[in-house]
């Protein structure tokens, strides 16, 4: 018995807590990732979690307060292709533009279009700390654009005219004072 227990291995991950707008923590720039040991395995899991759990396609980890380039996606239906991006950086390969509705699990509840390129192609380190290449189009690109917008602390909202913004930070205003009083 005290042989199979010690062959048993329990990893237990942490849903993190998400940042949300306006929080200034998400406007810090992350530094990149240069210790690819166990904390950061732990972390990338941990983010994970926290994108599943919060039923998201992606998270920086800027979002959780973690200022390091490291992002989670899964587009998969399952939830089960996750692909990490650390280090990340991107070209547009077509200058061509690309409408997509956004949403961002920093400002939840509300979406609104972003133009971004349609195509790019994107370096990276994976979750070993190999160097990978994709080139991406449609949501998958759209999506690799906005996490590394986070990166760079950018929200999906400063792409919006002045006044969208607006409107949305006194939403969210009202909303976290309704939340007070409630």
């Amino acid at each position: 018995m005290a042989s199979l227990l010690t062959n048993c291995f329990i990893k237990i991950m942490t849903i993190l807590t998400v940042l949300r707008f306006p929080d200034e923590r998400l406007r810090t720039v992350a530094k990149p990732v240069t210790d690819f040991g166990p904390a950061l395995q732990t972390q990338i899991d941990n983010m994970l979690e926290t994108m599943y759990e919060a039923q998201g396609i992606g998270l920086a980890a800027t979002q959780v307060n973690v200022h390091r380039q490291v992002i989670v996606i899964d587009l998969s239906e399952k939830k089960d292709a996750p692909l990490v991006l650390i280090n990340p950086s991107f070209e547009v390969l077509d200058d061509e533009a690309f409408d997509y509705q956004e949403g961002c699990l920093s400002v939840p509840t509300f979406y609104d279009d972003v133009e971004r390129p349609k195509q790019c192609k994107v370096k990276y380190l994976d979750y070993h700390g190999a160097e990978m290449t994709i080139d991406c189009d449609g949501l998958l690109a759209t999506c690799i654009q906005h996490e590394m917008d986070h990166l760079n602390g950018i929200v999906f909202l400063d792409h919006l005219s002045r006044l969208k913004r607006d409107r949305v930070l006194k939403k969210i205003q009202k909303d976290a004072k309704a939340e007070l009083v409630g």
